[in-house]
């Protein structure tokens, strides 16, 4: 589990496709920080997805298979070397709480739409497939590229957030132009819920 507080901006070294299909991938990534401790089957979240360490070669880089269905829902496939990620170690026993639960599950793809500055902030509008909009309400939670942010507004096919100064600076939102592509991960217990109402045919 992760809390969607970013430790490091790391860089992708390469993207590699083992078997030439391209149904699946094998990454490496550079990251000083959460690199520091790993240990081969640790989990680390790239850009909020939840990847397991298959090998460290000792330079400050973890390498992670990415199965099929991550490709298919997340922008990992899109990635190039040089291109820079959000970071973040699984949460420890005892671990500080910072953000809100975050399974490293990525629900799909939103579009930056808008962003406005402010004095020192920025409202980002993104545009999200309507299926999951559903999932997406005003003050809850949601997971943007693995940064754990509060949803400003809530609409049918998009919604928005505030970036404080540290998120600008500390993690890749801050320099995500109109256009750009973000990992999405909806409130889980959002899902749980309408899974066991629709199951207990309240939603019927």
């Amino acid at each position: 589990m992760f809390t969607g507080i970013v430790e490091e901006v790391g860089a992708v070294v390469a993207l590699q496709r083992p078997d030439g299909d391209g149904a699946d991938a094998r990454v490496t990534v550079r990251g000083p920080l959460v690199t520091a401790d790993a240990r081969v089957g640790d989990s680390i979240a790239v850009s909020g997805v939840c990847l397991t360490v298959t090998d460290l070669p000792g330079d400050g880089t973890f390498v992670a298979d990415v199965m099929p269905e991550t490709l298919s829902r997340s922008t990992l496939g899109q990635l190039v070397a040089g291109d820079g990620v959000n970071l973040e170690r699984a949460l420890p026993v005892g671990g500080r709480y910072g953000g809100h639960v975050v399974q490293g599950h990525v629900d799909g793809i939103g579009v930056v739409r808008e962003r406005r500055a402010g004095p020192r902030w920025e409202d980002v509008t993104i545009g999200l497939d309507p299926a999951l909009a559903r999932y997406v309400a005003e003050k809850g939670s949601i997971a943007v590229s693995g940064v754990s942010l509060t949803v400003t507004f809530a609409g049918d096919d998009e919604f928005g957030v505030s970036l404080i100064p540290t998120t600008l600076a500390a993690t890749t939102l801050g320099g995500a132009a109109t256009g750009t592509r973000v990992n999405l991960e909806v409130d889980v217990l959002a899902k749980y819920t309408e899974r066991l109402l629709s199951t207990t045919g309240v939603l019927r």
